[in-house]
């Protein structure tokens, strides 16, 4: 049996999108929820600027208040130096660096060139030598570009191998805006791991387009064993759009169990984290397995 590593991003990628502010005690209450359902990753929140993403202005509070459980990374997005210097001052697990495939999208999302994205990850880098921190870095639009359209292949290699000279632990592709479809997803994972053959990959896919799960089919079909996904589906850039939100996770783990692939989540008591976070939140949340049911569940006739 595979093991798959479900890694959850609802508390930064969903709730950073939301139009209400959740309060912190909730974020905190939602993390360990989260935590006890067993996930091999979850990322808390980002060290953004408070006027970019005002719903994660409490990053710091979130990290000091959240139990953790020494089996799972918790791990915080990162722009720039000022982001590391908060995200090291409460002993993150994992710093997770993100850069657009996309120039147009990358100055738009970050407000500067992809090359000066990696100028300053290379201080990051610097900063974070002599720490106990992992590295991950991520690439967004890469399966499309809502200003630019098509990605070429050449172009994520060029940016993952930057990535790799940096030092980094792991590489993310991300779906930013739900452009990929399902062949194309196998043919870039193949050919990536036909050039890096152990390359630590996680997908991120968003389901902006209803192929969310089929991507992750033809990622698995390609030799992938690492997803992000959000709980009850919630989340979206927004830098970019018509973005909506990401693979639902209890969809998700729903799919691989029955499929026969391991995985860490425990589907009851993600189901059960769902409704909490929709009751938080007061609107449906779109996953589907919270609505319906598991496919094992039989009704009398």
């Amino acid at each position: 049996m595979k093991k798959i590593s479900i890694q959850e991003v609802a508390p930064r990628d969903g709730l950073q999108n939301e139009k209400e502010y959740l309060p912190t005690e909730s974020k905190a209450e939602l993390i360990n929820r989260l935590s006890a359902a067993g996930f091999d990753k979850i990322e808390v929140t980002s060290f953004v600027s408070p006027k970019a993403v005002p719903n994660l202005r409490d990053a710091e509070e979130v990290f000091r208040l959240i139990d953790r459980n020494p089996n799972i990374i918790y791990s915080a997005l990162v722009p720039n130096e000022r982001g590391a210097e908060r995200a090291l001052s409460v002993k993150v697990n994992e710093i997770n660096l993100v850069v657009s495939a996309s120039e147009t999208h990358n100055r738009k999302n970050i407000k500067q060139s992809v090359e000066d994205s990696f100028n300053r990850f290379k201080e990051i880098m610097a900063m974070t030598k002599m720490e106990k921190v992992q590295i991950n870095g991520s690439i967004g639009t890469v399966f499309g570009c809502p200003f630019e359209g098509e990605i070429q292949e050449e172009r994520v290699l060029q940016l993952i191998e930057k990535y790799l000279d940096l030092g980094v632990n792991g590489v993310t592709l991300a779906d930013t805006t739900g452009m990929a479809v399902p062949n194309q997803v196998f043919r870039l994972c193949e050919r990536l791991f036909t050039y890096f053959p152990q390359l630590e990959l996680t997908l991120h896919f968003h389901n902006t387009r209803g192929l969310g799960l089929a991507n992750v089919a033809e990622g698995l079909r390609a030799g992938v064993t690492k997803f992000d996904a959000s709980l009850g589906g919630i989340g979206g850039c927004p830098f970019a759009p018509g973005a909506t939100g990401n693979i639902c996770t209890e969809d998700l783990v729903h799919m691989l169990k029955f499929m026969g692939y391991e995985v860490r989540p425990n589907l009851d008591k993600l189901i059960e984290t769902s409704k909490f976070l929709e009751a938080h939140l007061g609107y449906e949340l779109p996953g589907q397995i919270m609505k319906a049911g598991i496919i094992s569940e039989l009704y009398p006739i």
